[in-house]
């Protein structure tokens, strides 16, 4: 990344993600190569969505969505690991400044699609949490995976670090519901209604079960993942 950064000249005149003339700084250059590298991902599990979805004649992937932390999450992500603002620790210690969301149907999708980010050779699994085993506190459910993806810049190859969250439909509801009525309003949310939310997942949780009972007794020759794509 450091070599990249010294060829500022170069990397602004050949990166393909440049399309206007216009002065880049070192941070909007360090972000375009976190998107090159998040567009590469999103651009693998749309293409696998359309492929699992004809394979297994159901909706396995639902949808792919994507972003990059701006650059006040960034800081604010930093300053409460007491880590030193500087581009070098941004790059080492911040593991997901570029984001990957995958929503399925059932819990088991998510775990073959983690099979599936194991098999891929051109990316390499730093770091997994499984929060549906073991939900956090709050009652979230997700499977979280910390990639390294390779890009490449002119003759450079560089490997980025990228995070996918892996969720169903049902624990994505719950998040974006949690996280609008628990960080967006300025009013506190009151102990009560945290204990309601964390409840409402553990709800989430035994329908996501049931709903995958009924659907397997109805489809007793569900495939088996075989799919290896590049």
């Amino acid at each position: 990344m450091e070599s990249i950064l010294k060829r500022e000249n170069e990397v602004l005149k050949n990166n393909e993600l440049i399309k206007i003339e216009k002065e880049y700084d070192e941070f909007e250059i360090i972000m375009l190569i976190y998107q090159k590298a998040l567009n590469s991902i999103v651009e693998k599990f749309t293409n696998l969505k359309r492929v699992l979805n004809e394979y297994y004649n159901y909706e396995v992937i639902t949808n792919v969505t994507s972003r990059i932390k701006s650059p006040e999450s960034i800081a604010g992500k930093m300053k409460k690991k007491k880590i030193e603002i500087n581009y070098e620790n941004m790059i080492q210690n911040i593991n997901d400044i570029a984001g990957i969301r995958i929503v399925c149907n059932y819990k088991e999708d998510i775990y073959k699609i983690r099979n599936i980010i194991a098999n891929q050779k051109d990316i390499k699994i730093l770091k997994e949490k499984d929060y549906i085993k073991k939900a956090k506190k709050s009652g979230y459910s997700a499977y979280h995976v910390i990639i390294e993806v390779p890009v490449k810049i002119k003759e450079e190859t560089i490997h980025i670090k990228v995070e996918i969250q892996i969720r169903t439909a049902l624990m994505d509801f719950w998040t974006s519901t949690e996280h609008k009525v628990k960080y967006k309003p300025k009013k506190k949310l009151s102990n009560i209604d945290s204990f309601k939310l964390y409840i409402y997942a553990k709800i989430i949780n035994i329908i996501n079960d049931k709903m995958f009972k009924i659907y397997k007794k109805q489809n007793t020759n569900i495939k088996e993942i075989t799919i290896n794509s590049k």
